[in-house]
């Protein structure tokens, strides 16, 4: 029992110390992550994704490019290209934007896209139709491996995150993946159905509760 009391001790010193560490947001509004291939079918080979802005994480970047999508009740246009470019093509959306496509798309982690549902792709130079493509993005923290050791915290873990603090729709989002890689900076991405929940924007900070 004395053991018990311990690790639930530990485990409430830990929680609180984490809930101190202030986390940026970001929030994902629809867009394209292309494979290579794909590229060069949509807007031409030989081209290559010009830079609008830098994102957070390290490396990646929103295009100026744009594409359309489309499902079987409608088409999405103007969705930012993400560079650099990926082994897959994977497009993610809210959830409202896949209803609005007339598809059923799963939640799912980046780069999981068995039983992801099919999407037609315009670009200015012509169109593709991926078969598993469109998935609603998992909400997820990204830390690098310094964060995470210093949060006690791993790729696969799963934690809580209150969004919100002191707004008219404060909440917790339960179920947040943790990834950590190096090539990661501290970030917490929702989408933009989430976000409008808890009347957020990007820049906002949410604490891991």
């Amino acid at each position: 029992m004395p053991d018990l009391a311990r690790e639930i001790a530990q485990d409430i010193l830990e929680r609180l110390r984490r809930s101190k560490v202030q986390v940026p947001l970001g929030i994902s509004n629809r867009h394209v992550h292309l494979s290579q291939a794909h590229w060069d079918l949509l807007f031409g080979r030989g081209s290559q994704p010009s830079k609008l802005r830098q994102l957070r994480q390290p490396g990646y970047y929103a295009c100026h490019e744009t594409v359309g999508v489309e499902g079987p009740k409608g088409r999405l246009d103007a969705l930012r290209v993400i560079a650099p470019h990926r082994p897959k093509t994977q497009v993610e959306l809210a959830r409202t934007d896949a209803f609005s496509l007339g598809l059923e798309a799963p939640v799912a982690g980046s780069g999981k896209l068995e039983g992801a549902a099919p999407v037609k792709i315009y670009g200015p130079k012509g169109s593709i139709e991926v078969a598993e493509g469109l998935i609603i993005p998992m909400r997820h923290l990204h830390l690098s491996p310094e964060e995470g050791k210093a949060l006690g915290l791993k790729t696969g873990d799963m934690v809580r995150m209150r969004a919100g603090i002191g707004g008219p729709r404060e909440l917790v989002f339960e179920d947040v993946l943790v990834r950590v890689s190096s090539e990661f900076a501290l970030e917490l991405h929702v989408d933009s159905d989430e976000a409008n929940a808890a009347w957020l924007k990007n820049g906002d900070f949410v604490h891991i509760t």
